[in-house]
């Protein structure tokens, strides 16, 4: 049973940095998609980053690109997410990821293809 669990939410000024971790009880050993996602709405989830485990590849949507960097700690799989240069727009529920994935080509639209999710962390940048 995979278990995710997000921690390090918080509040933060204008122009601040968070770092957002993913704790995983069970990965599998290749092919995984592991992404952050924010909630703009009561059904849907934005994609933020993505990362393939297999070889590092990494994701970003545009409006993060360059401010946030995600990553995971290889020993521990646990999932990060460095949020620099904070703004208001980027407030919001962030929910860790997963879902297998054979190519390193990782999805960061129609969230609905990860099939595991965390509880979700709030951020919120004023």
């Amino acid at each position: 049973h995979v278990q995710l669990v997000e921690s390090g939410g918080g509040s933060a000024q204008a122009g601040g940095s968070l770092r957002l971790t993913c704790g995983v009880s069970r990965l599998r050993s290749s092919g995984n998609c592991m992404a952050w996602f924010r909630q703009v709405s009561e059904k849907t989830r934005e994609g933020v980053a993505a990362l393939y485990t297999d070889d590092g590849s990494t994701y970003y949507a545009a409006p993060v690109e360059g401010r946030f960097s995600i990553s995971q700690d290889e020993a521990s799989k646990s999932l990060y997410l460095q949020m620099d240069n904070l703004r208001p727009e980027d407030s919001g529920t962030y929910y860790c990821a997963l879902m297998p994935q054979t190519t390193p080509a990782c999805p960061l639209v129609g969230w609905r293809v990860y099939d595991h999710w965390g509880q979700g962390t709030q951020v919120t940048v004023s």
